[in-house]
């Protein structure tokens, strides 16, 4: 692969971002809409709400992660959810998602952050792979509930 570079994304960099953000709605079952994915990074990155990391090869996004921030009471200190990882399918298998995972903490400490949490499904056993090779523990210790609306 190129030479991949990573940086933190900014507004001017919605237009390359939204197909990503859209393409990886779709890899979890939701219809295509790049103006919902559109509004939805604008409304993030304009509030501050969220941190998303770029990567990109010869100048082209091949892929991103987007962090939020929580608190831990237990532990009384900041961490990071990384809620968003992708890379676009020609660019899978190439060190891109690796590299932004190590990005995500590289930032998270940082920031001062006492770690990184993530969920994905069950059955995305590529990604678990990859996330067990970097370090990653799987809790087996609490169970996740959600409450949808």
């Amino acid at each position: 692969m190129k030479s991949l570079t990573l940086r933190r994304a900014t507004l001017e960099d919605l237009p390359t971002l939204v197909p990503l953000f859209d393409a990886y709605r779709q890899f979890y079952g939701q219809p295509p809409d790049l103006a919902t994915a559109a509004h939805f990074l604008q409304a993030r990155l304009e509030r501050g709400e969220s941190v998303v990391l770029l990567a990109e090869v010869g100048g082209q996004a091949v892929g991103f992660t987007q962090l939020y921030g929580s608190f831990s009471s237990v532990r009384v200190g900041r961490v990071w959810i990384l809620n968003d990882l992708y890379v676009s399918p020609a660019a899978r298998g190439r060190g891109a998602g690796a590299a932004l995972l190590e990005a995500a903490a590289d930032f998270a400490r940082q920031d001062g952050a006492l770690g990184l949490s993530l969920q994905t499904a069950h059955d995305n056993h590529t990604a678990q792979a990859l996330y067990e090779r970097l370090g990653w523990v799987r809790d087996t210790d609490f169970y996740t509930y959600t409450l949808t609306f």
